[in-house]
């Protein structure tokens, strides 16, 4: 039998900006994300589904919308920046422990978020793509 899987887009907006960084990118600016979350399981439900594409947008999606969305991400040695960000826009900053890169993002969602949120479910996430623009993205995958 062949594996089956299935995989939810998601989008959001976010601010960041990666300190010591060599170009533009130390400078604190914004993407468009695309977030596409894949999820396999050790059999099919009694409908034929790895899991409801629902329940993947109500889990993750609503991380997402809750934390990272029209926020601004930053690392934890940028505190200052974020501190001062809070402090005039009443934003609550989401802290990642490295830069906020965009492996560093999809890492964070592959190994904490979706093993957090979908625990409990006979369902895995096999793989995480994030795309920090249209043209450029990056993958975490492994066997957890």
């Amino acid at each position: 039998m062949s594996a089956i899987t299935c995989t939810r887009r998601i989008e959001f907006d976010a601010a960041h900006r990666l300190c010591e960084h060599e170009g533009k990118c130390k400078y604190l600016h914004g993407h468009r994300y695309a977030l596409e979350a894949t999820f396999a399981a050790d059999g099919l439900d009694a409908l034929g589904r790895v899991v409801d594409f629902a329940v993947i947008k109500e889990k993750l999606a609503g991380w997402i919308g809750t934390h990272w969305d029209h926020n601004t991400i930053l690392c934890e040695k940028d505190r200052p920046l974020g501190d001062a960000i809070a402090a005039k826009t009443g934003q609550k900053i989401f802290y990642l422990a490295d830069n906020p890169t965009a492996e560093n993002m999809a890492g964070y969602i592959f190994a904490t978020v979706c093993p957090q949120l979908f625990a409990g479910l006979n369902i895995r996430c096999t793989h995480v793509r994030l795309y920090e623009t249209p043209n450029c993205f990056v993958e975490a995958t492994g066997n957890r």
